[in-house]
């Protein structure tokens, strides 16, 4: 768990997204506070990874409100709908690692960290390649920096994808099913690096199905069905003893692994 929570950092009303006639989110509220590690679990196609991608709008909400500190978004005014340079200011705020790796595959792990601190940092090469050097070493990847993402296992590139989050010393982290893509033996080895940006209050939106990582580094959760929050609260209330049927339904199958 993460120090006593603080001000707020994000605010959510009421946000809506379609996809033509689907309603992917159909009225999402929820706040985030600094260094809140806020874990979202729900099955497949309930609106996760849509809600974490309205947030730094790399998808564009139809209705609510988002506020980001002091930066307030109203979707039904789009002159409060940032473009051009002020989106990628706005972007700027969130560090978003997804369920593929998405690094650039001629680039090595160093190179891939390096292009957002020189390119949009405008960052000294040098001074660039420090601290590539340094994150590396916090997600445990000394000495790798050469190798070409085909040369890493899944569970590395991950963490490569990681450091690269981190690179841009972003104010929020976003996670989207970040294991999902990996073997079962490289799981614990993201998860690890996950749990040390908790424990040192990184304010967190995390989307998974890792229930003992959630139930371990979660100061809060929320679970998501059909669009809509069904139900939230501490870690320990929603996994151990949810009121919801949905949320107990969908927790059935962890409940019967432990």
């Amino acid at each position: 768990m993460n120090n006593p929570i603080k001000n707020l950092k994000i605010k959510v009303e009421n946000l809506k997204k379609n996809y033509g006639t689907i309603r992917a989110l159909k009225g999402v509220s929820l706040e985030v506070h600094t260094g809140e590690v806020l874990v979202i679990i729900g099955p497949s196609g309930c609106g996760k990874s849509t809600f974490l991608r309205c947030m730094n709008l790399l998808e564009e909400p139809n209705e609510g409100i988002l506020q980001i500190g002091n930066h307030k978004i109203n979707f039904a005014d789009k002159k409060t709908i940032p473009t051009g340079k002020n989106i990628a200011r706005f972007r700027s705020q969130f560090g978003m690692v997804f369920q593929q790796f998405d690094l650039f595959l001629h680039k090595t792990a160093i190179e891939n960290i390096m292009i957002g601190l020189t390119v949009v940092k405008k960052i000294p090469y040098d001074d660039a390649k420090n601290i590539a050097i340094n994150l590396l070493k916090q997600v445990g990847l000394d000495n790798i920096e050469n190798r070409l993402p085909k040369e890493l296992s899944g569970g590395q590139q991950q963490r490569v994808a990681i450091a690269r989050a981190l690179a841009m010393s972003p104010e929020i982290l976003l996670f989207d099913e970040v294991t999902s893509a990996l073997d079962p033996e490289l799981v614990g080895e993201v998860l690890e690096v996950m749990r040390n940006l908790a424990k040192e209050g990184a304010t967190m939106i995390v989307v998974t199905h890792e229930m003992a990582f959630a139930q371990e580094v979660a100061d809060r959760i929320v679970f998501i069905d059909e669009g809509l929050i069904v139900e939230e609260g501490t870690a320990k209330d929603i996994i151990n003893n949810s009121q919801n049927k949905r949320t107990k339904l969908f927790l059935s199958r962890f409940h019967s692994n432990t």
